[in-house]
């Protein structure tokens, strides 16, 4: 891995009109949902905002237990439920199967103000860079009444290990995002973590496999979601660190 760092675009480099005309293939957005019924029809609508820029809205239903799949489809996804839940990363990669666009946006059913803008965002270094295979969005995470703190695997956990083995990587500000962007090609080499650790883990392969330079990331402003409880983060925490240092050994 070279130490090259990820390109990054701050809000007032995009463009929403260079975008909707750069566009060269079908788009579709993936949401793994579990237990978001409460949220995930808002996204949703939010992904509608930009008239006919998403070709497909996919959520995949990961053995909810309320009414995720019904509100989901209520808002116009396309609705793939799973027996039994075996984490996020099997629930994006079972939205990739059920596919066939050039470009995939991943996003969560958990964010409460979801922007019209996120995708096109997203899309944005993909349409205008040819060597960019990946991107991912960073921004302000709210804790609580305080306009930061959120993120604390990402900032404890994610980017400090990043930082130590992956060099380059470390300047990747949200590794868990998972406001995620990437051409669909860069997956026929790649095979998504199952768990939690979905993002760090394609984060590093597409570092390894292709490189730094083909990495990007993007400014979606201040994103917020619901806040888990200190003792549900120390397992995704293990989760990650354990997939950074296998990839590490490997």
């Amino acid at each position: 891995m070279n130490s090259s760092t990820p390109w990054t675009l701050g809000r007032d480099e995009f463009a929403l009109e260079a975008v909707l005309s750069a566009k060269n293939g079908r788009v579709a957005v993936v949401i793994p949902a579990k237990n978001e019924a409460a949220t995930v029809g808002a996204v949703l609508e939010a992904v509608k905002g930009v008239p006919g820029f998403v070709d497909e809205l996919i959520v995949v239903d990961d053995s909810s237990s309320d009414d995720t799949a019904t509100v989901a489809e209520r808002h116009g996804a396309t609705v793939i439920s799973t027996e039994v839940s075996r984490g996020k990363g099997h629930a994006l990669a079972t939205g990739v199967r059920h596919s066939g666009a050039e470009y995939l946006v991943f996003l969560d059913a958990d964010v409460t103000n979801t922007d019209p803008t996120f995708v096109p965002r997203l899309l944005q270094p993909l349409f205008a860079r040819t060597n960019i295979a990946l991107v991912k969005g960073y921004y302000e995470r709210p804790l609580l009444h305080m306009p930061t703190g959120g993120g604390r695997v990402n900032e404890l956990a994610a980017r400090p290990i990043l930082s130590l083995l992956y060099p380059g990587l470390g300047e990747v500000r949200q590794p868990l995002a998972g406001e995620t962007a990437l051409r669909r090609s860069v997956l026929d080499g790649i095979e998504l973590e199952p768990t939690y650790a979905v993002e760090i883990g394609l984060l590093i392969d597409v570092a390894n496999t292709i490189g730094i330079d083909s990495i990007a990331q993007v400014d979606l402003g201040v994103r917020v979601h619901r806040n888990r409880p200190l003792e549900e983060l120390r397992p995704m925490a293990v989760q990650v660190l354990r997939c950074a240092l296998e990839r590490q050994k490997n």
